[in-house]
């Protein structure tokens, strides 16, 4: 299949997840993840209705900008890990960062955005399992409440919400325990009517176990490999 057509089927998925809990499809965001794909690719899926796209790492999409730079209303994401010392090359590549895990790593990217004229939008990563090779911010942990209080001195970032990756499982139902742990953390978070802090962004679900986490709540879907195919493995 094509990318288009893998698409239009992930839209139908989408539609139909979200009709059986009463959801508009609508509320749902289709993130694009193009880590590894090359810039053809990503401008099939342009071609096809995408405008989101999510990628992990700094350098590697640096090193395609500018061969996507005229896809003028494409919203770039980072979903990957940020080291605190790239966040101003962050600032300049995405409109926004879905993996901060830290008030340090919120710091400086507030410190860089300040020298430029836009309003960085940012996720909270919630670490949501016990594996060491996730990152994320423990949802018990006083750093999230910590990060969350700073949220009014942090004038260039915008808190919108949370992102997780949980534990894979062969059985996306594996996930759910998961997805809902994040939902209700959002909407503690949320009931506190933090200043500069909405929390009207639940980032989570992908290619395998995205219908479960829309059930669960999920206004972004984070989906690479049913749309561009398996990744290259890594050389040695």
């Amino acid at each position: 299949m094509s990318t288009a057509d893998n698409i239009a089927a992930i839209g139908e998925r989408i539609a139909r997840a979200a009709a059986r809990v009463g959801r508009n499809p609508g509320s749902v965001m289709l993130m694009a993840v193009s880590k590894t794909v090359e810039p053809e690719r990503i401008r099939q899926a342009y071609a096809a209705g995408i405008r989101v796209f999510g990628e992990n790492r700094v350098q590697e999409f640096g090193e395609k900008a500018a061969a996507l730079s005229d896809l003028k209303d494409a919203e770039w994401h980072l979903i990957g890990h940020l080291q605190s010392n790239k966040a101003k090359k962050a600032v300049e590549l995405f409109q926004a960062v879905d993996s901060v895990d830290s008030l340090r790593l919120a710091e400086r990217l507030n410190q860089a955005v300040e020298h430029t004229e836009k309003k960085l939008s940012v996720l909270i990563e919630i670490k949501v399992g016990e594996e060491e090779s996730k990152a994320g911010i423990p949802a018990d942990s006083p750093e999230l409440d910590n990060l969350l209080r700073a949220a009014p001195r942090l004038e260039h970032l915008q808190i919108r919400g949370l992102m997780a990756v949980p534990p894979f499982t062969e059985d996306p139902e594996g996930a759910r325990p998961y997805f809902r742990l994040l939902r209700d953390l959002r909407d503690t978070i949320a009931a506190r009517k933090l200043s500069g802090v909405p929390m009207d962004v639940l980032s989570m679900g992908m290619s395998h176990d995205f219908e479960v986490a829309i059930e669960e709540g999920s206004t972004c879907v984070r989906v690479g490999s049913a749309i561009f195919g398996s990744r290259p493995k890594p050389t040695a």
